[in-house]
């Protein structure tokens, strides 16, 4: 074996976060952004690989899940190495060795700086509690789309939780807020008057339009009227008013074409989805109805693939990782 040249086209990914992989890589020409999640800030992070580095060597010689997506900006040509090959490169090569002692030298400093701020950062609460906060946080703030979705969310996950009661009834508040006063918009300070805003900026009331179409066509799926929320999906997206719910747009419109059972249909539109968003939060999910797919196609081998992607990506608390588990052994049983 030797190092393998290859090429990548646009908005292609090399890489997943979560992949276990012992390839190292080297950027021959193109552009390559590592996509990653900054542990104090929450925020995306975007490094751009210069022509000439190398990445995902950490994660190869550790033998343990990639930390960042590799997203191919344009097209790209990549040297991929084994270990033992990268090995080999960097036993006759002094100068890359001080290189990567530089660059884990600087990655080390940087993630000890962010655990100390993160050790007296407020105390960690519970992922169900914490959905339930985000919603609360938009309420009072009078951000009515967002409190929707993640109330709404929080009621997908947690259907019996014990803030679903109350999430339920926040619901109902964001909704009346949101059709009387506006995005943005509330009721007056205590003692006064409320009334409606009947000026909103046009951008404001188009985005509520937009929000209002989404969450129909979510309602839509409840009731298992797919191909009618497909279409109100369908129009979102070509409108194209607000990237938010272009993005959630995608996915529902992925899931639709599953319950159609359109599945090839439905392989494309999650494919693009990942090419389009590769850090979209609900990414393992639209792995699994792809996996989900190829079964039904009755493409064991690929389904197989996808499973095992998504369990090397998702840790065994999470409700995913048993579905993925028991899907997979449905395919081999099959097999």
């Amino acid at each position: 074996m030797s190092p393998k040249a290859i090429q990548y086209r646009t908005n292609s990914i090399i890489f997943f976060k979560g992949d276990i992989s012992d390839k190292v890589y080297i950027l021959n020409s193109g552009k390559v952004s590592l996509n990653y999640i900054d542990i104090e800030t929450g925020q995306e992070v975007h490094d751009l690989i210069k022509t000439g580095e190398f990445f995902g060597v950490k994660s190869a010689f550790g033998r343990y899940p990639r930390e960042e997506t590799a997203v191919v900006l344009q097209d790209s040509a990549v040297i991929a190495f084994s270990v033992p090959e990268f090995e080999q490169l960097i036993s006759k090569n002094t100068r890359i060795i001080m290189k990567m002692l530089k660059v884990f030298s600087n990655q080390l400093r940087r993630i000890h700086k962010q655990v100390q701020n993160l050790l007296y950062a407020e105390e960690q609460v519970n992922p169900e509690t914490g959905l339930f906060r985000i919603g609360e946080y938009y309420l009072t703030n009078k951000k009515y789309n967002q409190a929707l979705y993640a109330y709404k969310q929080y009621l997908v996950y947690y259907p019996s939780g014990v803030h679903s009661a109350e999430a339920t009834k926040k619901i109902e508040t964001a909704e009346e807020f949101l059709q009387k006063y506006g995005q943005g918009k509330g009721p007056a300070g205590s003692g006064q008057k409320n009334k409606a805003v009947v000026d909103k900026p046009q951008k404001t009331k188009e985005l509520s339009n937009v929000a209002q179409s989404y969450y129909n066509a979510v309602s839509l799926i409840s009731q298992q009227k797919y191909e009618p929320a497909y279409s109100e999906f369908r129009k979102i997206i070509e409108q194209g008013n607000d990237e938010e719910y272009l993005a959630k747009s995608q996915f529902e419109m992925g899931r639709c074409l599953f319950f159609m059972q359109k599945y090839q249909d439905c392989i494309n539109s999650f494919t693009n989805l990942i090419q389009k968003y590769p850090t979209h939060p609900d990414l393992k999910d639209a792995l699994f109805f792809v996996g989900k797919c190829y079964q039904a196609l009755g493409d064991s081998s690929k389904a197989e693939g996808f499973y095992k992607k998504i369990m090397s990506m998702t840790s065994e608390e999470e409700p995913l990782y048993r579905k993925v588990k028991k899907a997979l052994r449905t395919v081999k049983e099959s097999n």
